[in-house]
């Protein structure tokens, strides 16, 4: 088996003409690079030197060689040029997503990795978190932007991303309606909500639950932009991430209803395999938590100085017990 010692020696006594001046080069002995050279010479089983003559010459089949021990050596070096430089990471980066993400701040995301990493190429794929977390573990993903808590720990690292603020919609109909009858406001409209593999949906049958829903009705669709579409059409009751909505609540196609517990909020974090690229990964990761936060900072902005006022159905005396009138934002 070749040996890069052995093929550095080899190349630097030819460029040299002297074993003496390649074992300056190369910070060893003289008899070092001799021992080198004579190994090599083993392993490819002729004579690849001329060590009679002064200066030193590569033998004809040693000229030949010469030009492949030199390319060998550069593409080693190009190689480890990957591990001194981030920047020059040019490898697909195989990308998991869930669509709340892919619908807030990831174009930016995107944006930014790509100038910081100019040669690198996307392969994106957009699912269930489940799903993800399963497609990571089985080396198809790299990195993911999903909720965490479906691998163990110690196969994994990953950092926390800005969570995302729930609430509940209805179209302007039915907030006209839930106003002047609002003792059925949870029995008189469906829910619709993510599919149910996603933990949205589960944390919403255990929210009703806790407030005296045991059976609701959840029309449970794969994609957000459905749910907000068949809420605006009056389909029902949208549990929603507020940020995502912002547009359509200030334009009035959605009214918010508020509630006297807040729904959870969603969490995700940047996750990715201990064992892959430490370096890289993390940077993207800090990377996602800038992205994040700036676009959560500026939708929270967006609701402190819009005016939301009148888009807004009060809560359900009969099944709720608020503690304070609905908020402003």
């Amino acid at each position: 088996m070749l040996d890069f010692k052995e093929l550095e020696a080899f190349v630097w006594a030819v460029r040299f003409g002297s074993f003496r001046k390649a074992a300056v080069r190369l910070h060893i002995t003289q008899p070092s690079v001799s021992e080198r050279i004579s190994r090599l010479e083993t392993t490819v089983g002729e004579l690849l030197l001329e060590r009679s003559a002064r200066p030193i010459q590569p033998t004809m089949r040693g000229r030949e060689f010469f030009l492949h021990a030199e390319r060998m050596l550069e593409q080693r070096d190009e190689a480890l040029k990957l591990f001194d430089s981030e920047e020059a990471f040019s490898a697909p980066l195989r990308l998991g997503t869930i669509e709340t993400i892919v619908h807030s701040w990831f174009p930016v995301f995107m944006q930014r990795l790509t100038e910081r990493y100019p040669k690198l190429m996307i392969e994106l794929t957009v699912d269930y978190s489940p799903a993800l977390n399963d497609r990571l573990m089985s080396n198809e993903l790299d990195i993911l932007l999903a909720m965490n808590g479906y691998l163990s720990p110690e196969h994994i690292e990953y950092d926390t991303l800005s969570p995302y603020e729930m609430g509940m919609f209805v179209a302007p109909r039915h907030a006209e309606m839930l106003s002047e009858r609002p003792h059925a406001w949870c029995r008189t409209l469906p829910f619709i909500s993510f599919g149910k593999l996603a933990r949205p949906y589960e944390e919403l049958v255990r929210y009703l639950a806790d407030q005296g829903l045991k059976q609701p009705r959840i029309h449970s669709v794969s994609t957000l932009m459905t749910i907000v579409r068949l809420t605006i059409e009056g389909l029902g009751i949208g549990a929603l991430p507020v940020a995502t909505v912002l547009d359509e609540w200030r334009r009035g196609e959605l009214y918010r209803i508020a509630l006297p517990k807040p729904l959870p909020p969603m969490n995700y974090d940047v996750i990715w395999r201990s064992a892959s690229h430490p370096r890289f990964c993390r940077s993207v990761g800090r990377l996602a938590q800038e992205c994040a936060t700036q676009y959560a900072s500026a939708r929270h902005a967006e609701m402190a100085t819009s005016h939301f006022t009148g888009l807004w159905v009060p809560p359900n005396a009969s099944v709720f017990t608020p503690e304070a009138t609905p908020p402003l934002i």
